[in-house]
C-alpha cells in the first residue's frame, strides 16, 4: 500500500467558486463606493450652509458699514434722481475727508431721524447762505447752478427767499435739485442745517430705473 504526502495532494478551484468569490469583492466594493458617496453629500449640504452664512454675514457687515441701499421716494432730486429711484451711497466716503459743495449726501432728516433724507450740499460751516427770490447766495456770491438744478416752470420761484445766515460749525445748508419742490434746510422746523454726525454717506450711483453716476 502507498504512501500519501502532503504535497502529492492537488486542489482544484472550481470555476463557479471563483465567480462566486469575484461578485462578492465587486458587491463589496459597489457598498464602500455607495457609503463614500452618502457622506460626500453630507459634507456638501454643510458646506453650502457655512457659505450661506457665510455670505449673510458679509452682506450685512456691508449694508450696514460701507453702502447705503436706498429708495428715493420723492422727486425732490430731479432730474439728477428720478422719483422711486434705486441707489447706493458709500457710508465711508466721509471717513477721512468733509463732504463738499456740490456733493450729493445720505443723510437723517433732522425733524424725524427716523428718515433718510437725500440733498445737495450748497454751502458748509463757516459760508453765509442767503436766497432772494430763488437765487442762491453763498458769500454774497450768486453760485452757478445750472448743470443741475430744475424749476418745474422754468423760472425760479420769486416767493423763495431766505435771509442771510451763517451756516453753524460742523453744518451743511443743503436743498433739493428740483428747487421748487423740495423739503429741505429752507423749511425745516427743528433746524435750518445738517449736523456732520447726521451724514450717513455720499450717494455715488443710481441702478434703478436708470443706470447713471451721481453728480
Amino acid at each position: 500500500m502507498s504512501n500519501f504526502q502532503d504535497e502529492d495532494i492537488e486542489i482544484i478551484y472550481w470555476g463557479e467558486e471563483e465567480d462566486n468569490s469575484t461578485v462578492d469583492a465587486e458587491k463589496h466594493t459597489k457598498y464602500k463606493k455607495k457609503k463614500r458617496e452618502e457622506i460626500d453629500w453630507k459634507e456638501e449640504i454643510v458646506s453650502w450652509i457655512r457659505l450661506v452664512i457665510l455670505a449673510v454675514i458679509i452682506a450685512i457687515v456691508i449694508n450696514n458699514f460701507i453702502i447705503i441701499n436706498a429708495e428715493v421716494p420723492s422727486g425732490s432730486m430731479y432730474p439728477t434722481i428720478k422719483e422711486h429711484s434705486r441707489m447706493i451711497g458709500f457710508r465711508l466716503a466721509y471717513v477721512f475727508d468733509e463732504p463738499k459743495i456740490g456733493d450729493i449726501v445720505i443723510f437723517k432728516f433732522p425733524d424725524n431721524e427716523e428718515e433718510n433724507f437725500v440733498k445737495r450740499v450748497i454751502a458748509k460751516e463757516g459760508d453765509y447762505i442767503e436766497i432772494k427770490a430763488g437765487i442762491t447766495y453763498v458769500n454774497d456770491e450768486r453760485i452757478d447752478e445750472s448743470a443741475y438744478i430744475y424749476y418745474l416752470s422754468g423760472f425760479p420761484d420769486r416767493n423763495d427767499n431766505f435771509p442771510k445766515t451763517q451756516v453753524p460749525e460742523g453744518c451743511y445748508f443743503v436743498m433739493g435739485d428740483n428747487r421748487n419742490n423740495s423739503n429741505d434746510s429752507r423749511t425745516w422746523k427743528t433746524t435750518h442745517f445738517v449736523s456732520r454726525d447726521e451724514i450717513l454717506g455720499e450717494a455715488v450711483f443710481s441702478y434703478y430705473p436708470d443706470l447713471k453716476v451721481l453728480k
